[in-house]
């Protein structure tokens, strides 16, 4: 199987996946649904990866644990969308841009959105796109099994943080307040964490290969995006001005990884 087959007709299910969703973007006046799409497009090169692979072992596996995750993540996601609303941070982005640039709502989205969104989905995604190709096929070991139960691990955390930050929220009596109990007590972004573990996991399971080796780039790279740039900073610095009480959570709580929290 050849390696650049795969991952240019990958590219092209992409762009398309993504263009469609643009037209979405633009009947709806909303990009919201583009946070929904992120993991849902993820399966969808899967999909496609397993059905180019000639669907041995690992591609059934990297393929059974990006559905579970997947669909989890985009059934929350779109849930959220439509109990939330419009995302804030796209009505903000595009009020810029129109002051800054007079662009439209058209032109906005398919540059700071799609265009954005696009590549780095088709980067994070390499161990399911590279794992299932090679010249030789391994059959799984421990690497993979072990990788297999970090990604299922990691998908566990992240729901019961999605779903515990979601009672929190659903509480009146919680308005104003931070989160800091359950795994928020342990870390301020659990979810992330669980996010990192489960591509984390489904890089292991392609690094039994020569080609998914390669692949280390993608989980690489949303762990970074994570804590250093889309992830935490933008969302912490939106709660230091509107919750005082955060500064405090900060101090004495794990960034990313679990751990017991600091005494005051």
């Amino acid at each position: 199987m050849d390696v650049v087959t795969v991952l240019a007709t990958n590219l092209a299910v992409l762009a398309a996946g993504f263009f469609i969703l643009w037209l979405i973007c633009i009947a709806l006046k909303d990009c919201t649904i583009v946070d929904a799409y992120w993991a849902l497009g993820a399966v969808v090169l899967a999909i496609s990866t397993f059905l180019q692979s000639g669907q041995g072992d690992r591609a059934v596996l990297l393929l059974v644990i990006t559905g579970l995750w997947g669909a989890r993540l985009t059934a929350y996601m779109y849930w959220r969308w439509r109990d939330h609303g419009p995302d804030r941070r796209y009505k903000r982005m595009f009020e810029r841009l129109k002051e800054e640039k007079g662009w439209g709502f058209a032109r906005a989205s398919l540059i700071a959105v799609i265009l954005t969104q696009a590549p780095l989905q088709f980067l994070v995604t390499l161990p399911v796109q590279l794992g299932p190709i090679d010249a030789v096929p391994a059959a799984l070991g421990i690497l993979a099994w072990t990788g297999a139960a970090i990604a299922l691990f990691g998908l566990v955390f992240e729901s019961i943080a999605d779903w515990q930050l979601t009672r929190f929220r659903k509480d009146p009596a919680n308005a104003g307040k931070v989160m800091q109990s359950g795994l928020w007590k342990y870390s301020r972004h659990p979810n992330y964490f669980g996010e990192a573990l489960v591509w984390w996991g489904l890089f292991l399971i392609a690094a039994e290969t020569s080609t998914g080796l390669w692949s280390f780039a993608g989980p690489a790279f949303l762990t970074w995006t994570l804590i250093k740039w889309s992830g935490a900073p933008t969302m912490e610095y939106r709660m230091r001005k509107t919750k005082p009480d955060y500064v405090a959570y900060i101090e004495r709580t794990s960034g990313f990884i679990p751990w017991p929290p600091r005494k005051a």
